[in-house]
């Protein structure tokens, strides 16, 4: 099956000259590639965290697939939910779904349950997907949403995610669809950010939980960000960087109410 687009000409634009020119801007040709485990990238609407998905994108050496937990939103179908058949189309093109590693983390993952409903309206994994087609046109993904549970949960599902990329030796990028404080003040967003931004590059998905539940940061994706980090340090991660932080302030003037975007790849 074909999972069609919910979110062109309302995230991103719906031409596909008109998106991948939209893209082009926001991607840097020239930035140093490594290779990385995975990473953190926003989902918002392009024109606000556009800028900060692209400068982590142009960051990383890209791989045959990408295993991308996105949190759900719309609280629809299974609360751990894979897909591991068809594909996903964008303005650009269809992307497929690395249909052996996806059934590889199925079977080894005591959460995760095959699930079409929970993504047909969820715009958090669609949304990076522009950005994958840009730089690799034939780039494969394994898509993943997680809902609300106990960190063991998510630091369990990243374990297993970890053992499937490891059995199957599988090229594989992580990652972690998340925005970050949501609609408070430029000084209160970027001062709880950096709390748990800290936490990120630490590698400490526990004190970043911590650190959420105790200054109530608003992080969406806090859930995808735990599972990475956990497979991440499975599969020899030793360090993290953040690559770019701004607000939708930065690109609105309007610094009342902003959300909080942060691009981080984690390495070994």
């Amino acid at each position: 099956m074909i999972r069609k687009p919910v979110v062109a000409g309302q995230f991103y634009p719906a031409s596909p000259s008109s998106l991948e020119a939209q893209v082009r801007g926001f991607v840097d040709e020239k930035a140093p590639k490594e290779e990385v485990i995975g990473l953190v990238s926003p989902h918002a609407g392009y024109v606000y965290s556009g800028p900060v998905a692209g400068a982590v994108m142009s960051r990383i050496q890209f791989k045959d697939t990408f295993i991308i937990l996105g949190p759900s939103h719309t609280g629809a179908g299974r609360p751990f939910s894979i897909m591991t058949e068809g594909s996903w189309e964008t303005p650009l093109g269809e992307v497929g779904i690395d249909s052996r590693l996806g059934r590889q983390i199925l079977t080894r993952s005591r959460h995760l349950q095959e699930d079409l409903v929970a993504h047909s309206y969820e715009h958090s994994i669609e949304v990076q997907l522009p950005f994958l087609q840009y730089f690799k046109r034939d780039v494969k993904i394994v898509p993943i949403l997680l809902s609300q549970a106990a960190a063991s949960v998510y630091k369990e599902i990243g374990k297993e995610i970890a053992g499937a990329v490891k059995e199957l030796t599988a090229e594989t990028v992580i990652i972690a669809s998340s925005d970050m404080t949501h609609y408070e003040s430029q000084e209160s967003a970027r001062r709880k950010d950096t709390q748990a931004i800290d936490a990120i590059l630490e590698l400490n998905e526990d004190e970043l939980m911590r650190r959420i539940r105790e200054l109530d940061i608003t992080m969406c994706g806090y859930a995808p960000t735990v599972a990475l980090i956990s497979a991440a340090k499975e599969l020899g991660a030793k360090r993290a960087e953040l690559v770019r932080y701004q607000t939708s302030g930065d690109v609105t003037g309007d610094y009342s109410a902003v959300v909080g975007y942060a691009g981080i790849i984690i390495a070994s």
